[in-house]
Order: structure tokens, then C-alpha cells, then sequence
């Protein structure tokens, strides 16, 4: 099962490659705006397929690319407005690449990314770059244990501008700031930052956001919650929000879905539900998913069933 996995990833990520023509993206010559233009477009399209597939297979892909971006940058002559389009596209794509990273189980990886995406938006003065790699180096510090740092990055990023003129930018950081402080056993300030998300969700009716930023609907928001009440003890709360996300999730959105019926399926072995957690697990299909993050989670409940 395991070498069936890594053949589809690679064969998943060598697909996606060439029919994005990544390798079309030049490396000299005269680079314009319509040629950052289209590597956007990769970019945007590169994400959308973490979305469905999850990022294990894309990682490779993603830093393949990334080289290939360094390389353009490098080679390529460019006036400032093309100079400053090109450091905000490396920068969309670390963050991606980050986040493929975490799912292909190279953690340190993605910490580098994350680094290197928020240089990249500095040099290129794009501040919702700025946000969502303050925001992921936010992220990555509570998983690497490092607590108060990140209520300290999370609480600085939603001090920013951009924060403050973008709602969803703040709904994002709102939501992981909510399992910062659930994780500090602060229960006040994660319902505060709960309650905030939702208000800042509510205010973005109607805006269009980057395509790095659409996975974050009613279903995502209600996710998160869900990992809040967990660190918080309140298992049925967090179960009732992970049932309700599962329930709103966009059927393109494979990725969301197999992480949060893994959570739902986690959360019903914990409170004893041993028959309705085997039956969450019997309805993952994780055949065309790439993520060593999910797949282990979902061995040790598998292995828990089996020996409880």
C-alpha cells in the first residue's frame, strides 16, 4: 500500500507538471508583465490541486519550480514592476510549498518556506503576502511547540494593515489564533477569537479572494473551531463542528475532507464511540490522496479500533 502511495504521488506530480508546462516559464530574455501574468496562473492552479490531492506528491513539483522561478529571477532582465509582480508570485509559491511540505512530512522544510515566502513579499511590498506567510510562521510554531511565539507572530500579523482592510486575511488569523489559546488554556480568549472570525467571515460576503485563500468558507472556519474545542477538552463541541464542516465541504475539496473526517473519527475514539468512529473511517478514501499528515493520523485510529 505504501509503494502504491509514492507511485501515485509521483506519478500525480509528474502530471501536473507537464500539463501545467511548468518547464515553459523562461529563464532568459526580457520578462514582462504577462509572463508573471501566467506564472501566477500556474501558481493558482498548482494550489488548487493541493486542494484535491493534498501536497505530497506536489511538493517535488513545487520546489522544482521554485528553482525554476530563482533561476527566471536570476537569468532574466525585468523593470521594478515586473521585479516586484515576480517577488510576490516566489512568495505565493513558498507558502504553498510550505504547506505541501507539512503534507509530504518534511516539517523543517516548511519552516524554511514560510521564511522565504515572507522575504519574498517584503522585497516585493505585497502585504497580503506578508499576512498569510506571518500567518503560516504563525501556524508552524504552534506545531513545532513553540506557543507563545506564535500567539506573539499571530497577534502581530492581525495588528498589520492588510489585516485590518481584509476580512478574510482576518478571519483566517482570528481562527488559528482561537487553537493558540486553546492550546494555552485560555477558554476566554479562544471564544473571543471564535467570535471574531465569524464577524470578519460575515464582512467578507461577496469579496473575491486570491486563489491561495479559497479554501476558507463556513466549512474551513467551522474546522478550525472544532480544533479549538478539542485543546480545550470540549470533545462534543468539537465533534458537533467537525460533523457540521464535513456537512458544508465543496465535494472538489478531497483534500479538507479526508483531514476532517480523520479529526471527527479521532474525536469519537476519545469520548469511547468506538462503533460510529468505524464507521467514519470505513467512508475515507485516501487511494488518490498524497499526505503523510493524514495517512498516519488515520493509521493510529485504525490501529486503535483494532486493539480496543
Amino acid at each position: 500500500m505504501q509503494r502504491r502511495r509514492e507511485f501515485m504521488a509521483t506519478s500525480t506530480g509528474a502530471t501536473v507538471a507537464l500539463v501545467l508546462g511548468l518547464e515553459e516559464t523562461p529563464v532568459a530574455g526580457r520578462l514582462a508583465l504577462s509572463d508573471v501574468d501566467r506564472i501566477g496562473g500556474k501558481i493558482g492552479r498548482l494550489a488548487a490541486h493541493f486542494t484535491s490531492t493534498g501536497g505530497g506528491g506536489l511538493y517535488p513539483v513545487a520546489t522544482a519550480y521554485l528553482a525554476r522561478l530563482r533561476r527566471t529571477a536570476d537569468g532574466c532582465t525585468y523593470g521594478p514592476r515586473v521585479e516586484q509582480a515576480l517577488n510576490a508570485a516566489i512568495s505565493d509559491l513558498c507558502s504553498s510549498a510550505g504547506w505541501a511540505a507539512l503534507d509530504a512530512g518534511e516539517p523543517g522544510q516548511a519552516r524554511l518556506m514560510y521564511a522565504d515566502a515572507l522575504q519574498s513579499a517584503i522585497l516585493a511590498g505585497d502585504r497580503r503576502g506578508q499576512a498569510r506567510a506571518w500567518s503560516n510562521l504563525a501556524m508552524q510554531a504552534r506545531v513545532d511547540g513553540r506557543l507563545r511565539e506564535s500567539l506573539r507572530i499571530n497577534r502581530a500579523a492581525l495588528e498589520s494593515r492588510q489585516a485590518r482592510q481584509d476580512p478574510l486575511i482576518a478571519a483566517l488569523l482570528h481562527a488559528r489564533l482561537a487553537i493558540g489559546h486553546a492550546r494555552a488554556k485560555d477558554r476566554p480568549a479562544a471564544a473571543r477569537s471564535i467570535l471574531a472570525a465569524e464577524r470578519a467571515y460575515d464582512r467578507a460576503d461577496g469579496t473575491t479572494p486570491p486563489p491561495w485563500l479559497r479554501f476558507l468558507d463556513g466549512a474551513e472556519l467551522a474546522g478550525l473551531a472544532a480544533i479549538a474545542h478539542q485543546a480545550l477538552g470540549r470533545l462534543p463541541d468539537a465533534e458537533t463542528a467537525t460533523a457540521q464542516a464535513l456537512e458544508l465541504l465543496a465535494p472538489s475539496m478531497r483534500r479538507s475532507r479526508a483531514f476532517y473526517a480523520v479529526q471527527l473519527a479521532e474525536l469519537q475514539v476519545a469520548q469511547g464511540h468506538l462503533d460510529r468512529a468505524a464507521t467514519t473511517v470505513a467512508d475515507i478514501d485516501t487511494g488518490a490522496l498524497s499526505s503523510q499528515r493524514i495517512t498516519e493520523r488515520l493509521t493510529v485510529v485504525h490501529r486503535t479500533l483494532a486493539t480496543t
